[in-house]
Protein backbone atom coordinates (compact mmCIF):
# COMPACT_ATOMS: atom_id res chain seq x y z
CA UNK A 1 0.00 0.00 0.00
CA UNK A 2 2.91 2.15 0.92
CA UNK A 3 4.68 1.43 -2.33
CA UNK A 4 1.61 2.10 -4.64
CA UNK A 5 0.97 5.74 -2.91
CA UNK A 6 4.53 6.65 -3.04
CA UNK A 7 4.62 5.58 -6.78
CA UNK A 8 1.30 7.63 -7.25
CA UNK A 9 2.82 10.89 -5.73
CA UNK A 10 6.27 10.37 -7.56
CA UNK A 11 4.70 10.00 -11.02
CA UNK A 12 2.00 12.73 -9.78
CA UNK A 13 5.25 14.97 -8.94
CA UNK A 14 6.09 14.49 -12.45
CA UNK A 15 3.44 15.09 -14.24
CA UNK A 16 3.07 18.67 -12.67
CA UNK A 17 6.53 18.84 -13.13
CA UNK A 18 5.62 18.57 -16.62
CA UNK A 19 2.77 20.82 -16.76
CA UNK A 20 4.74 23.54 -14.91
CA UNK A 21 7.56 23.33 -16.81
CA UNK A 22 6.01 23.52 -20.60
CA UNK A 23 3.63 25.94 -19.32
CA UNK A 24 6.24 28.53 -18.79
CA UNK A 25 8.76 28.20 -21.39
CA UNK A 26 6.03 27.37 -23.51
CA UNK A 27 4.42 30.98 -22.89
CA UNK A 28 8.20 32.55 -23.02
CA UNK A 29 8.26 30.77 -26.53
CA UNK A 30 5.00 32.42 -27.71
CA UNK A 31 5.62 35.78 -26.78
CA UNK A 32 9.39 35.27 -27.62
CA UNK A 33 9.34 32.51 -30.86
CA UNK A 34 10.95 29.15 -30.18
CA UNK A 35 14.87 30.06 -31.68
CA UNK A 36 14.33 33.34 -30.23
CA UNK A 37 14.07 32.00 -27.01
CA UNK A 38 16.67 29.40 -27.39
CA UNK A 39 19.15 31.82 -28.79
CA UNK A 40 18.42 34.69 -25.92
CA UNK A 41 19.15 32.08 -23.37
CA UNK A 42 22.85 30.30 -25.50
CA UNK A 43 23.41 33.84 -25.66
CA UNK A 44 22.99 35.53 -22.40
CA UNK A 45 24.75 32.45 -20.79
CA UNK A 46 27.57 32.85 -23.03
CA UNK A 47 27.64 36.31 -22.20
CA UNK A 48 27.15 36.22 -18.47
CA UNK A 49 30.28 33.56 -18.34
CA UNK A 50 32.60 35.68 -20.49
CA UNK A 51 32.25 38.95 -19.47
CA UNK A 52 30.52 38.49 -15.16
CA UNK A 53 31.83 34.75 -14.05
CA UNK A 54 35.36 35.34 -15.04
CA UNK A 55 35.43 39.04 -13.47
CA UNK A 56 34.64 37.95 -10.43
CA UNK A 57 36.62 34.96 -10.58
CA UNK A 58 39.67 37.56 -11.12
CA UNK A 59 38.56 39.14 -7.64
CA UNK A 60 38.03 35.82 -5.74
CA UNK A 61 41.42 34.69 -6.08
CA UNK A 62 42.82 37.71 -5.47
CA UNK A 63 40.74 38.43 -2.57
CA UNK A 64 41.57 34.83 -1.66
CA UNK A 65 45.26 35.17 -1.80
CA UNK A 66 45.12 38.61 0.07
CA UNK A 67 42.74 36.85 2.83
CA UNK A 68 44.53 33.88 3.30
CA UNK A 69 48.09 36.33 3.63
CA UNK A 70 45.78 38.04 6.60
CA UNK A 71 45.28 34.21 8.17
CA UNK A 72 48.87 33.05 7.70
CA UNK A 73 50.53 36.26 9.15
CA UNK A 74 47.76 37.08 11.96
CA UNK A 75 46.51 40.06 10.82
CA UNK A 76 43.18 38.17 11.19
CA UNK A 77 44.32 36.98 14.86
CA UNK A 78 44.86 40.69 15.50
CA UNK A 79 41.68 41.68 14.03
CA UNK A 80 40.05 38.73 16.26
CA UNK A 81 40.91 40.44 19.44
CA UNK A 82 40.01 44.20 18.57
CA UNK A 83 36.42 42.88 17.41
CA UNK A 84 36.14 40.26 20.11
CA UNK A 85 34.60 42.45 22.90
CA UNK A 86 32.11 43.59 20.38
CA UNK A 87 30.84 39.69 19.75
CA UNK A 88 28.49 39.76 23.30
CA UNK A 89 27.10 42.59 23.36
CA UNK A 90 25.93 43.00 19.26
CA UNK A 91 25.67 39.41 18.75
CA UNK A 92 25.29 37.59 22.06
CA UNK A 93 28.56 35.25 20.85
CA UNK A 94 31.68 34.90 22.36
CA UNK A 95 34.79 36.76 21.55
CA UNK A 96 36.31 33.65 19.32
CA UNK A 97 33.18 33.96 16.84
CA UNK A 98 34.58 37.16 15.19
CA UNK A 99 37.19 34.85 13.61
CA UNK A 100 33.68 32.93 12.06
CA UNK A 101 32.79 36.58 10.99
CA UNK A 102 36.28 37.55 9.60
CA UNK A 103 37.00 34.13 8.24
CA UNK A 104 33.61 34.36 5.96
CA UNK A 105 34.43 37.96 4.85
CA UNK A 106 37.97 36.92 3.37
CA UNK A 107 36.10 33.80 1.57
CA UNK A 108 33.15 32.33 1.78
CA UNK A 109 29.87 31.49 3.43
CA UNK A 110 31.41 27.73 3.82
CA UNK A 111 34.00 28.96 5.95
CA UNK A 112 32.20 28.96 9.03
CA UNK A 113 31.09 25.40 8.24
CA UNK A 114 35.03 24.27 8.57
CA UNK A 115 34.97 26.23 11.92
CA UNK A 116 31.64 24.97 13.53
CA UNK A 117 33.23 21.47 12.71
CA UNK A 118 36.41 22.22 15.02
CA UNK A 119 36.25 21.01 17.98
CA UNK A 120 38.26 23.22 19.81
CA UNK A 121 36.30 26.17 17.79
CA UNK A 122 32.44 24.96 18.65
CA UNK A 123 34.13 24.09 22.72
CA UNK A 124 33.86 27.64 23.40
CA UNK A 125 29.84 28.00 22.21
CA UNK A 126 26.47 26.95 24.11
CA UNK A 127 24.68 24.89 21.71
CA UNK A 128 22.27 27.18 20.51
CA UNK A 129 25.19 29.94 19.75
CA UNK A 130 26.67 27.33 17.78
CA UNK A 131 23.82 27.00 15.51
CA UNK A 132 22.88 30.90 15.64
CA UNK A 133 26.68 31.15 13.86
CA UNK A 134 24.52 30.12 10.67
CA UNK A 135 23.00 33.66 10.53
CA UNK A 136 26.30 35.66 11.65
CA UNK A 137 28.30 33.83 8.64
CA UNK A 138 26.02 33.88 6.43
CA UNK A 139 25.73 37.99 6.81
CA UNK A 140 29.75 38.15 6.15
CA UNK A 141 30.39 35.54 3.52
CA UNK A 142 31.83 36.68 0.34
CA UNK A 143 31.72 40.34 2.26
CA UNK A 144 35.34 41.18 0.71
CA UNK A 145 34.64 40.15 -2.63
CA UNK A 146 31.33 42.03 -2.90
CA UNK A 147 32.62 45.27 -1.54
CA UNK A 148 35.85 44.84 -4.14
CA UNK A 149 33.13 44.51 -6.93
CA UNK A 150 31.02 47.36 -6.03
CA UNK A 151 34.07 49.26 -5.51
CA UNK A 152 35.31 48.24 -9.27
CA UNK A 153 31.82 49.66 -10.39
CA UNK A 154 32.64 53.31 -8.65
CA UNK A 155 30.10 52.23 -5.53
CA UNK A 156 32.79 53.39 -2.46
CA UNK A 157 30.20 54.96 0.02
CA UNK A 158 27.60 52.62 -1.11
CA UNK A 159 29.52 49.31 -0.41
CA UNK A 160 30.56 50.24 2.80
CA UNK A 161 26.95 51.35 3.89
CA UNK A 162 26.29 47.30 2.66
CA UNK A 163 27.92 46.33 4.66
CA UNK A 164 27.08 48.51 7.38
CA UNK A 165 23.60 47.16 6.87
CA UNK A 166 24.42 43.60 7.03
CA UNK A 167 26.24 44.22 10.05
CA UNK A 168 23.25 45.68 11.60
CA UNK A 169 21.01 42.43 10.08
CA UNK A 170 23.29 40.23 11.56
CA UNK A 171 22.55 41.30 14.67
CA UNK A 172 18.90 41.22 14.67
CA UNK A 173 19.15 37.98 12.76
CA UNK A 174 21.76 36.02 15.24
CA UNK A 175 19.64 37.00 18.48
CA UNK A 176 16.13 35.99 16.27
CA UNK A 177 18.02 32.57 15.72
CA UNK A 178 19.13 32.40 19.31
CA UNK A 179 15.88 32.81 20.84
CA UNK A 180 13.58 30.69 18.40
CA UNK A 181 16.17 27.86 19.30
CA UNK A 182 17.46 28.21 23.29
CA UNK A 183 14.16 26.46 24.58
CA UNK A 184 14.45 23.28 22.36
CA UNK A 185 17.93 22.86 22.40
CA UNK A 186 18.06 22.93 25.89
CA UNK A 187 15.40 19.82 25.87
CA UNK A 188 18.19 18.04 24.37
CA UNK A 189 20.54 18.50 26.79
CA UNK A 190 23.25 19.11 24.23
CA UNK A 191 27.05 19.40 26.19
CA UNK A 192 30.40 19.57 24.74
CA UNK A 193 33.12 17.56 27.02
CA UNK A 194 35.98 19.31 24.61
CA UNK A 195 38.46 21.10 27.03
CA UNK A 196 38.74 25.31 26.44
CA UNK A 197 40.97 26.00 24.36
CA UNK A 198 42.40 29.58 24.42
CA UNK A 199 44.26 29.50 20.89
CA UNK A 200 43.48 28.16 17.37
CA UNK A 201 46.26 28.36 15.21
CA UNK A 202 46.22 28.78 11.49
CA UNK A 203 49.92 29.60 11.04
CA UNK A 204 51.76 27.04 8.83
CA UNK A 205 55.44 25.22 8.71
CA UNK A 206 58.51 26.92 6.64
CA UNK A 207 60.54 30.01 6.50
CA UNK A 208 59.14 33.75 5.52
CA UNK A 209 59.39 33.17 2.00
CA UNK A 210 57.59 29.64 1.74
CA UNK A 211 54.91 31.17 3.91
CA UNK A 212 53.97 34.63 1.87
CA UNK A 213 53.98 32.27 -1.56
CA UNK A 214 52.06 29.02 0.15
CA UNK A 215 49.68 31.51 1.61
CA UNK A 216 48.66 33.82 -1.69
CA UNK A 217 48.48 30.57 -4.25
CA UNK A 218 46.53 28.25 -1.62
CA UNK A 219 44.39 31.62 -1.24
CA UNK A 220 44.16 32.28 -5.09
CA UNK A 221 43.62 28.51 -5.70
CA UNK A 222 40.25 28.70 -3.03
CA UNK A 223 39.26 32.27 -4.90
CA UNK A 224 39.52 29.79 -8.14
CA UNK A 225 36.73 27.38 -6.30
CA UNK A 226 34.38 30.11 -5.21
CA UNK A 227 34.87 31.22 -8.69
CA UNK A 228 33.99 28.32 -10.45
CA UNK A 229 31.43 27.10 -7.65
CA UNK A 230 29.20 30.25 -8.58
CA UNK A 231 29.29 29.39 -12.72
CA UNK A 232 26.12 27.24 -11.80
CA UNK A 233 24.31 29.60 -10.10
CA UNK A 234 24.92 32.71 -12.27
CA UNK A 235 24.69 30.96 -15.62
CA UNK A 236 21.38 29.06 -14.83
CA UNK A 237 19.85 31.41 -11.90
CA UNK A 238 20.34 34.58 -13.91
CA UNK A 239 19.64 33.46 -17.00
CA UNK A 240 15.97 32.32 -15.87
CA UNK A 241 16.17 35.36 -13.84
CA UNK A 242 16.62 37.63 -16.95
CA UNK A 243 14.36 35.78 -19.02
CA UNK A 244 11.58 37.27 -17.02
CA UNK A 245 12.79 40.62 -16.32
CA UNK A 246 13.66 42.77 -19.40
CA UNK A 247 12.12 42.74 -22.71
CA UNK A 248 13.11 43.08 -26.16
CA UNK A 249 15.78 45.06 -26.80
CA UNK A 250 14.29 46.90 -29.42
CA UNK A 251 10.69 47.27 -29.03
CA UNK A 252 10.09 48.10 -32.80
CA UNK A 253 11.88 45.46 -34.36
CA UNK A 254 10.86 42.88 -31.77
CA UNK A 255 12.70 40.15 -30.34
CA UNK A 256 15.93 39.27 -31.73
CA UNK A 257 17.07 36.68 -30.05
CA UNK A 258 20.06 38.32 -28.06
CA UNK A 259 20.99 38.19 -24.66
CA UNK A 260 19.24 39.62 -21.80
CA UNK A 261 15.81 39.61 -23.86
CA UNK A 262 12.92 38.24 -22.14
CA UNK A 263 9.45 38.44 -21.13
CA UNK A 264 8.86 41.36 -18.55
CA UNK A 265 7.09 39.04 -15.86
CA UNK A 266 8.76 39.64 -12.69
CA UNK A 267 8.81 43.53 -13.23
CA UNK A 268 4.60 43.04 -14.16
CA UNK A 269 4.41 41.25 -10.44
CA UNK A 270 6.61 43.74 -8.56
CA UNK A 271 5.20 46.60 -9.96
CA UNK A 272 1.63 45.35 -8.46
CA UNK A 273 3.94 46.05 -4.91
CA UNK A 274 6.18 49.02 -5.86
CA UNK A 275 5.47 51.12 -3.47
CA UNK A 276 6.18 48.02 -0.58
CA UNK A 277 9.67 47.74 -2.83
CA UNK A 278 10.04 51.41 -2.36
CA UNK A 279 9.45 51.32 1.17
CA UNK A 280 11.88 48.09 2.08
CA UNK A 281 14.54 48.39 -0.34
CA UNK A 282 14.21 51.90 -2.72
CA UNK A 283 13.89 50.50 -5.18
CA UNK A 284 12.36 52.90 -8.42
CA UNK A 285 12.77 50.42 -11.29
CA UNK A 286 10.63 47.50 -10.94
CA UNK A 287 13.09 45.16 -12.59
CA UNK A 288 15.43 45.78 -10.08
CA UNK A 289 13.36 43.19 -7.58
CA UNK A 290 15.42 41.12 -9.69
CA UNK A 291 18.65 41.45 -7.51
CA UNK A 292 17.46 40.43 -4.13
CA UNK A 293 14.96 37.13 -5.56
CA UNK A 294 19.03 36.24 -7.36
CA UNK A 295 20.78 36.78 -4.11
CA UNK A 296 18.31 34.18 -2.19
CA UNK A 297 19.93 31.26 -4.34
CA UNK A 298 23.81 32.41 -5.06
CA UNK A 299 25.26 36.08 -4.15
CA UNK A 300 27.69 35.37 -7.45
CA UNK A 301 24.31 35.27 -9.49
CA UNK A 302 23.09 38.66 -8.02
CA UNK A 303 26.52 40.49 -8.65
CA UNK A 304 25.79 39.23 -12.64
CA UNK A 305 22.63 41.65 -12.66
CA UNK A 306 24.41 44.54 -11.20
CA UNK A 307 26.26 45.36 -14.70
CA UNK A 308 23.80 44.42 -16.52
CA UNK A 309 21.54 46.80 -14.51
CA UNK A 310 24.32 49.75 -14.69
CA UNK A 311 24.51 49.44 -18.39
CA UNK A 312 20.88 49.68 -18.52
CA UNK A 313 21.08 53.31 -16.34
CA UNK A 314 18.78 51.11 -13.73
CA UNK A 315 20.91 52.16 -10.72
CA UNK A 316 23.37 54.75 -9.28
CA UNK A 317 25.33 54.22 -5.86
CA UNK A 318 22.32 54.26 -3.81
Amino acid sequence: MKRKRFLFLRRLESFLFIVVFLSVFGFLAYRMGTTNLINTIMNTAHDLLMNTVFYIMGITVLSGALGKLFIEFGVVRLLEYILSPLMRPLFNLPGVASLGGLMTFFSDNPAIINLARDKKFKSYFKPYELISLTNFGTAFGMGLIVITFMIGQGFYKGAFIGFAGATIGACFSTRIMQHLTKKKLQKLKIEYDIPKKKYISFKSSGNLFERVLNSLLDGGKDGVEIGLSIIPGVLIISTFIMLITFGPENPEIGYQGLAYEGVPILPYIAGLFKGLFKLLFGFNDSELIAFPITSLGAVGAALSLVKIFIAKKLITGN
